[in-house]
C-alpha cells in the first residue's frame, strides 16, 4: 500500500493501462477504468475543476491518500454521503468486501455517533452534501434504521438512500413502509440479473424471486423510486446488460436508475485470475449497445462532470450553491432514457448535449462578469439546441425555478442508466481519487473518498469501534 508513480499507456492490444513498478514486489500491470483509447480521450475532454469545501477536517502531513479526512488538497466536495451503519449481513455474498464474517469483527455505529456523523457531514462549507446513503453490511438488520432515516431528514437531508440485498423488506412489508414514511427517497437494491445461477455465484444463494417481491412491495405501498444496483464481473452476468436495462424500462413506474458497478477487486489474486474477472466502462458501453441492438449506444452516454455547466448556471441564475458532480472524468458515464410516443429512447434524442451544455457554461461566465442581458440573450439560444416538446414538458419547469422538487419530477419522467468504477488497489489512480465526490462519514470524525476507504482505511478506523465477532456471536 505505498505510493507509486504511474504510467498510463495504450498496450499492443489497443488497451488502456496502468503500470506501476514497487522496489519490493516489481512490475505491476492492470486494465484503466476505461480501456478504449477512444473513449478514454472523449471521456478526458469533460474534465472540470473540482469544487473543494472550505472546512477540511484534517491536515496535509504524508500526503494523498493518507491524510484522507478530507483534507485541504481534496478537490471535490461531498455529493452523495455515505454512513456504514452495521457490518452485520444476513447474507454471506462471494463478492462483499464489508461483512462482518469477513472482516473477524461487529462494526456498528451507536445512533448519537451516527447523529454526530450526520451533522458533521451536514457541516460541509459552503455547500453541504444533498444526499446520505445508509449502507452495511445489511443496513435493515437494524431495527432502529427508520429512526436513522428520519434523524438525517431532521438535519436537512433532502435525498435519503437506503442500500439493500432486499431480503427484510421483501419479507417485511410494514418494515419497508415504516422506511418510506420515516422519509426515505430511494431503495438502492442490489441486483445482479434475471437468473438465479448469477445470484448463486455472487451472493451464494437463488434471490431472484426476492427481487422480485421487493418489486412487487414497492408498487403495494405505491413506492416509486427503486435503483437496481449491478455489481458486473466478466462471464458472471456481462450478458444480462440488456436485459437488466429492459427490466427496468418494464418497470419504470417503479424504477428510477440502473447503477452498474464493474466488481473491484480486493485481496491477493494473480493477474490473469483478475484479468479474466476485470471488466470497466467502456467494456459496459460496448455491452449495452451490442444488447440494446443499437436502441442506446456508446454516444448516448456522457461522463459525471459533464452535467456541471448545467447545475452551475441553475445555480447562479438562482443564487443558490448546488453540489457539483466535479468527479475525474474517467469515474463513470450515464444517460437518460425518456419515454416518447410509447418507445424509450435515450436524452440525446431531443438535445444536441454537447452544444447544449456549452452554452450553459458560456451563460454561466456571462453572469460571473456580470453581464446578465448577454446571459439572458444565450438562454434563448441554448434552447435552439433542445427539441420544443422536451423544453416545455421536461427542462423548463427545473430551469425556471431550479428547485429540488421539480428536479425530482424530471426524474421520475426517465430512468437513467449510469455506470460506476469505483478502483481496487491494481487500478488505484490518485488523480482519480483526489476528485472523487461520493464520500463515508466516519466515527472518529473523518470524511473519506469511496476508494479509499474500500481500498486502504476501512480496518484501521472501523476496528476502532467494533468488538470480535465471535464475542458478538456468543451474545447476540
Amino acid at each position: 500500500m505505498k505510493v507509486l508513480d504511474a504510467k498510463i499507456f495504450v498496450d499492443d492490444d489497443n488497451k488502456v493501462k496502468i503500470s506501476k513498478t514497487c522496489d519490493i514486489h516489481g512490475d505491476y500491470i492492470d486494465t484503466y477504468t476505461f480501456s478504449d483509447p477512444e473513449l478514454y480521450d472523449w471521456a478526458e475532454k469533460y474534465k472540470q475543476p473540482g469544487a473543494p469545501i472550505n472546512n477540511p477536517r484534517t491536515d496535509v502531513k504524508d500526503g494523498c491518500p493518507y491524510d484522507c479526512g478530507i483534507c485541504p488538497n481534496h478537490k471535490s466536495h461531498t455529493v452523495l454521503s455515505i454512513i456504514d451503519i452495521t457490518n452485520r449481513c444476513n447474507l454471506t455474498c462471494p463478492v462483499c468486501f464489508a461483512n462482518a464474517a469477513t472482516a473477524g469483527y461487529i462494526y456498528e455505529p451507536t445512533k448519537e455517533q451516527i447523529e454526530k456523523i450526520i451533522k458533521n457531514l451536514r457541516s460541509n462549507n459552503p455547500t453541504p452534501p444533498p444526499a446520505i446513503q445508509f449502507s452495511g453490511g445489511e443496513p435493515t438488520i437494524r431495527q432502529d434504521l427508520p429512526d436513522l432515516v428520519k434523524l438525517a431528514k431532521e438535519n436537512g437531508f433532502r435525498h435519503i438512500e437506503v442500500n439493500t440485498n432486499g431480503v427484510v423488506v421483501a419479507k417485511d412489508l410494514n418494515f419497508f413502509k415504516k422506511l418510506i414514511d420515516a422519509g426515505m427517497s430511494t431503495l438502492y437494491l442490489q441486483f445482479d440479473g434475471l437468473d438465479d445461477s448469477i445470484y448463486e455465484k455472487t451472493r451464494g444463494l437463488p434471490l431472484l424471486e426476492t427481487k422480485m417481491k421487493v418489486i412487487d412491495n414497492a408498487r403495494k405501498l405505491v413506492f416509486d423510486s427503486i435503483v437496481l444496483v449491478v455489481t458486473l464481473v466478466r462471464g458472471i452476468n456481462d450478458q444480462q446488460v440488456g436485459k437488466i436495462v429492459n427490466f427496468a424500462l418494464e418497470n419504470s413506474e417503479i424504477i428510477r436508475c440502473v447503477n452498474v458497478q464493474p466488481v473491484s477487486i480486493t485481496g491477493r489474486i494473480d493477474s490473469k485470475a483478475r484479468e479474466a474477472m476485470r471488466i470497466n466502462t467502456s467494456d459496459f458501453m460496448e455491452l449495452i449497445q451490442e444488447q440494446t441492438e443499437d436502441q442506446i449506444k456508446k454516444d448516448d452516454f456522457f461522463p459525471v462532470p459533464s452535467v456541471i455547466p448545467f447545475a452551475r448556471t441553475v445555480g447562479k441564475m438562482k443564487s443558490k450553491e448546488y453540489a457539483l458532480f466535479s468527479t475525474s472524468p474517467w469515474c463513470g458515464v450515464g444517460t437518460f432514457m425518456v419515454k416518447a410516443n410509447k418507445k424509450w429512447v435515450p436524452i440525446t434524442r431531443f438535445a444536441k448535449v454537447d452544444q447544449f451544455f456549452k452554452t450553459m457554461d458560456n451563460i454561466y461566465h456571462d453572469l460571473q462578469e456580470g453581464h446578465k442581458i448577454r446571459a439572458k440573450i444565450r438562454s434563448f439560444a441554448a434552447l435552439r439546441h433542445v427539441k420544443g416538446s422536451f423544453i416545455k414538458d421536461v427542462l423548463w419547469p427545473v430551469m425556471k425555478t431550479g428547485s429540488y422538487n421539480e428536479l425530482g419530477k424530471f426524474m421520475r419522467n426517465v430512468v437513467m442508466i449510469g455506470c460506476m468504477h469505483f478502483m481496487d488497489p491494481y487500478n488505484f489512480d490518485l488523480q482519480r481519487l483526489e476528485k472523487c465526490v461520493i464520500h463515508y462519514g466516519l466515527p472518529d470524525g473523518t470524511i473519506r473518498p469511496f476508494c479509499s476507504v474500500n481500498t486502504l482505511h476501512r480496518q484501521k478506523v472501523e476496528k476502532q469501534y467494533s468488538v470480535p465477532y465471535q464475542t458478538q456471536k456468543k451474545t447476540s
